[in-house]
């Protein structure tokens, strides 16, 4: 087992601060404090602000990924996609905030479609990217689709959605808008289907 570093420290105080109050939460001295270290000590790790940011943001990509690829998932491209979506959704409900760093707030670092997209540069669309590939492959969907398009139509859906509850403007439980986001998904992989 690895020895805690202070930056890891750091990092951990920075992402409870970030899931608890939100990014504007997250201040150097509030992460300093935490920890039990001077603010001027952090930026031995973390040049300013945005990078400790950034580095938490980049941490749970590589964390929802890692889940999604480790775990056994089906074969068929339109039941991954199923998946995806609610994890995602259950992703987003159990974290809001980190959620909203991640996927809404303007950063430096957030990568932009079309470019980032087609470089594959974004962990979590290359995901559904891939599963839309393998749709074609498998027949299931239709082989004129344009890859990253629909992969954005996919994500678009999803995090407006997301954002409408998570700004009570969609006004139902969230096991009820769960079922709601996946009942609109459906209706995306059905449009897409051969």
């Amino acid at each position: 087992m690895r020895e805690v570093t202070t930056k890891d420290r750091i990092t951990a105080a920075a992402t409870y601060l970030l899931t608890e109050h939100g990014a504007d939460g997250v201040s150097m001295r509030k992460v300093a404090a935490a920890v039990g270290i001077t603010p001027m000590a952090i930026y031995q790790y973390f040049p300013d602000r945005e990078t400790l940011l950034n580095a938490i943001a980049d941490a749970a990509f590589a964390e929802l990924v890692r889940r999604w690829e480790s775990a056994d998932r089906p074969v068929a491209a339109d039941e991954q996609m199923r998946e995806m979506l609610a994890d995602h959704v259950d992703f987003a409900l159990a974290q809001p905030r980190l959620y909203a760093y991640m996927f809404v707030e303007r950063r430096d670092q957030a990568r932009t479609f079309p470019d980032d997209f087609a470089a594959r540069r974004s962990p979590t669309l290359n995901l559904v990217a891939d599963a839309i590939t393998l749709g074609i492959e498998q027949r299931l969907f239709r082989p004129d689709l344009d890859l990253w398009e629909t992969a954005l139509l996919f994500a678009a859906l999803l995090h407006g959605l997301l954002q409408l509850h998570h700004g009570a403007r969609i006004g139902m439980p969230d096991a009820a808008f769960r079922s709601l986001c996946l009942r609109l998904g459906e209706r995306i992989i059905n449009e897409i289907r051969l």
